[in-house]
């Protein structure tokens, strides 16, 4: 009868798996403050995406970890940079079975592991960096990605893709555009992940959003609605629930929230103390999400669920 009128549902078909392609490695890399999530080869890649989509997932995203990094996140719009070429070959394997998500930033890249260019004081220069983003955008759409998702908060940024996308005939690519992310704590996991540490140890809070405000992210949910953003996103998700709900209320646009790193972490770690039950724990999470009015969400997550973590309802 519970089951019956539940207000909230969650469908593998909910969900985006974030993954991780690097350059140089043979075999795929535990990532060890991401339980069950690795550093893809190419070929990995492809078979994880492939039985993906076997599961019934229907989007991922990916994110690129180079073999050299440099001031500028060059291999970010490289033709032959990692994320590049995992597209081409996932576009080769799979064709549109599965939608191809890029995440649209320079961190990765560069080696003071800022979102863009960085001045002598160590601020970010914004509109120096909206070339770069748009060059990294015409790569990946070049590449075959169906939707680039810039992640870098610089203003401007969705308009300038927009316009670079549109104008060398890449209308059909999709944008979704991280709108209300903030400088959060919970990213420490997927630095490890890229292989990230912010030069000096500086932070992002001159770029992303003060967790103290929830006003300020309809202001820029709005703004890249004007420029020209297909969906568009909140992150984290767990800790911003009331932004994911003004989100909600506010546009008709679809709308992503991603259940980041640490929050996905801190479930397995308190789970492996046997603080908690893991699983039942994670679906709470994930419901909750739906809940506050997240159309899909990236999870690391995403295998677990597709593979049956449904029925514990």
């Amino acid at each position: 009868m519970r089951d019956l009128v539940a207000e909230t549902r969650l469908h593998t078909s909910d969900l985006i798996a974030p993954l991780f392609v690097r350059e140089g490695i043979d075999a795929p890399e535990p990532i060890g403050s991401l339980p069950g999530v690795v550093q893809h080869t190419v070929e990995s890649l492809v078979t994880e995406v492939r039985e993906l989509a076997d599961l019934g997932v229907r989007s991922v995203m990916l994110f690129g970890v180079p073999a050299h990094k440099d001031a500028v996140g060059s291999g970010a719009s490289d033709p032959d940079g990692i994320v590049q070429v995992a597209l081409r070959e996932l576009r080769s394997s799979l064709g549109d079975r599965v939608v191809l998500m890029a995440d649209l930033c320079v961190d990765e890249y560069t080696d003071h592991g800022h979102c863009g260019i960085v001045r002598p004081d160590g601020s970010v220069d914004n509109d120096r960096t909206l070339d770069i983003y748009c060059a990294a955008a015409l790569a990946q759409a070049a590449a075959g990605a169906h939707v680039v998702a810039p992640s870098g908060m610089m203003d401007g940024q969705v308009g300038a893709i927009r316009s670079a996308l549109d104008s060398a005939g890449h209308d059909t690519t999709a944008m979704l555009a991280y709108s209300a992310k903030y400088a959060s704590a919970l990213y420490g996991p997927f630095r490890d992940a890229v292989d990230v540490t912010i030069a000096d140890g500086g932070d992002r809070r001159g770029y992303q959003q003060d967790p103290r405000n929830a006003r300020e992210s309809l202001v820029e949910v709005a703004a890249d609605i004007e420029q020209g953003a297909d969906m568009v996103m909140v992150k984290p998700a767990l800790a911003y629930l009331d932004v994911i709900s003004a989100v909600r209320a506010s546009v008709d646009l679809p709308l992503a929230a991603y259940h980041v790193s640490g929050e996905y972490a801190m479930v397995h770690a308190a789970a492996e103390r046997g603080w908690i039950d893991g699983d039942a724990v994670m679906l709470e999470h994930l419901t909750s999400i739906r809940r506050a009015g997240a159309d899909v969400i990236l999870s690391y997550a995403t295998r677990w669920f597709a593979e049956g973590a449904g029925g514990l309802r």
